[in-house]
């Protein structure tokens, strides 16, 4: 009964002893990491959950890992925008889904839009939506960090974008149909 006594004993101590030098081991910080999530958009207002957006630091640039659901199939235009906000706006006495988040996120004042490594800063990959309307992709801005985007829209949208504001500006994504406030 004595020995049951000491076991019992030992193995609380080491038990203790694992606990407490686990609380002293370092964790990984996760200030570089942030969740967005989108809302669909439209003339009247901010909708329902698209999902969610997934932001982190990484030594080749912002990883985005996207985890949306309820968009139409195919590519979309998928940009950082200048302002931090999701609401519609007026503009020539028609109110826009999702304009006042702004234009593309731009500080070098970059005249042209362009691919993730030629255009305005919040140029990002193509978002590609399943014929299931899912997207559950990886993607990689390679000149922004999370403190870049801090505080502005990510905006995703109706078309794809050709990298070119010919034959339509900015990529000819057209219309706003999702958004998240980073």
């Amino acid at each position: 009964m004595r020995t049951s006594y000491f076991n019992t004993g030992v193995l609380s101590l080491c038990t203790a002893l694992l606990i407490a030098g686990c609380s002293t081991t370092p964790t990984p910080s996760t200030s570089n990491v942030r969740t967005v999530q989108l809302n669909s958009v439209s003339a009247q207002g901010i909708g329902a959950s698209v999902g969610s957006v997934t932001l982190q630091d990484s030594p080749v640039g912002l990883i985005i890992q996207t985890q949306l659901t309820n968009l139409p199939a195919g590519p979309h235009g998928f940009h950082i925008h200048e302002k931090g906000s999701c609401e519609p706006a007026e503009k020539d006495g028609k109110m826009v889904a999702a304009l006042a988040a702004g234009g593309h996120y731009n500080p070098t004042q970059v005249a042209h839009h362009g691919t993730p490594m030629t255009g305005h800063m919040g140029d990002l990959p193509v978002l590609h939506v399943n014929s299931a309307g899912q997207s559950q992709l990886k993607l990689i801005a390679p000149r922004l960090k999370l403190a870049d985007v801090q505080g502005h829209a990510l905006m995703i949208h109706a078309g794809s974008d050709n990298y070119a504001d010919q034959p339509k500006p900015l990529g000819g994504g057209g219309e706003r149909i999702a958004c998240g406030v980073i």
